[in-house]
């Protein structure tokens, strides 16, 4: 189950992203604009999360005040302490309301995401796994062919197809038989006959064996021979037309880590994740998340940005997803710099005002008689 991401990415993400690429032929520009286009469809969504979040951090120690407060007083009344908690609620609304509208959002979210990691962005990667027997055992299995999940691919700008690796004789090979990995669409369709058809794209399918490389082996046709009884899997790539492509700054879209194996360093990387760091930084300083009055949990605040930019120098992602993830972050944070900047409601203000009020009064009667304060009070009186 994906939750409706594969129909949102396929039927929603993919056509907006052919939508864009046709009237500017630039990859990189599809992804400015698909990002955009979704982040503004979801801003009521997110705008009601950041308003419940921002409530939620003004009236918490009010609210926990009244709480502890019933709390104490129908300790032996539950049926009252219940109907009391309710009225609270009711008064400063319930803080679990923010989650709806982030889980609401969130499949579409993840499909975006989806839809960038794949073609025509990456590289799409097929797995097949293959069990090797005996001629004696092989006997006593039905052939069935396998075929396994189809993934769109990108075979053109502008044109994909659901694409499928399929062993028509089935992943239960004999020794010393012999059969071959294709790739067609569910259709039936070869994809060799659609390469065909676009001359202009260059598609070179790719082979790897990277469990058992003593029980089989492939050529670059596909062809496959089993060798030696035992399990043996082999990975099928199709590379994405777009992946090689820059765009502004960046080198190329599907590039990913900000590090190669010989050490050179990719500073587009690099910079993408530096910024993804400092504008969520921004977004937890203009919500006021970052001074929450307790010094660990501030800590903690400080530090978050940190830990979740310099994760993905450890756990890579493509170039193209990681600019999609610095331009949400930053429409993220101008959202909340414009969220936060609007009135509470008004319940809320006079709940607040009442309680600065008393909180005021309680002080100016604590204080010392010998205070400058104290003697003005006493003198007006």
């Amino acid at each position: 189950m994906d939750f409706g991401i594969g129909f949102l990415s396929n039927n929603v993400m993919l056509p907006i992203l052919d939508f864009f690429y046709g009237i500017v032929p630039s990859y990189g520009l599809a992804i400015v604009a698909l990002t955009l286009v979704i982040r503004f469809a979801v801003y009521p969504l997110s705008a009601g999360s950041i308003r419940n979040m921002r409530r939620t951090r003004i009236t918490q120690p009010l609210m926990q005040k009244r709480v502890k407060e019933l709390q104490e007083r129908h300790k032996d009344n539950p049926a009252k302490l219940q109907e009391e908690m309710s009225a609270v609620y009711k008064e400063f609304g319930n803080p679990l309301a923010g989650c709806l509208p982030v889980l609401l959002q969130m499949p579409v979210l993840f499909a975006l995401f989806a839809t960038l990691r794949g073609s025509p962005f990456s590289d799409i990667n097929y797995t097949v796994n293959l069990q090797i027997l005996p001629q004696e055992q092989i006997e006593r299995v039905q052939p069935k062919a396998f075929a396994t999940s189809p993934q769109n691919i990108y075979i053109a700008d502008g044109e994909h197809y659901r694409i499928s690796a399929i062993v028509p004789s089935g992943n239960s090979l004999a020794v010393g038989e012999k059969t071959k990995l294709e790739f067609q669409t569910v259709e039936g369709k070869p994809l060799k006959e659609l390469i065909a058809e676009h001359p202009e794209t260059s598609i070179t399918l790719r082979w790897n064996i990277t469990k058992g490389q003593e029980r089989v082996q492939i050529d670059e046709a596909g062809n496959i021979e089993a060798l030696q009884p035992g399990e043996a899997t082999i990975q099928g790539t199709i590379p994405g037309i777009a992946s090689e492509k820059g765009f502004l700054f960046i080198d190329a879209l599907g590039r990913v880590g900000a590090f190669d194996a010989d050490g050179k360093i990719h500073w587009d990387i690099v910079a993408m994740v530096i910024g993804f760091g400092l504008s969520l930084y921004l977004s937890q300083v203009i919500s006021g998340q970052g001074a929450s009055g307790n010094p660990q949990q501030d800590t903690v605040n400080k530090i978050t940005p940190v830990i979740f930019s310099g994760m993905f120098l450890f756990f890579p992602l493509p170039a193209g997803v990681l600019m999609y993830m610095l331009i949400a972050n930053i429409f993220q944070t101008l959202q909340t710099f414009v969220v936060s900047r609007e009135p509470l409601p008004e319940n809320l203000q006079k709940i607040v005002a009442a309680s600065e009020t008393k909180e005021s009064e309680a002080k100016g009667r604590e204080a010392l008689p010998f205070e400058p304060g104290r003697s003005k009070k006493k003198a007006s009186g």
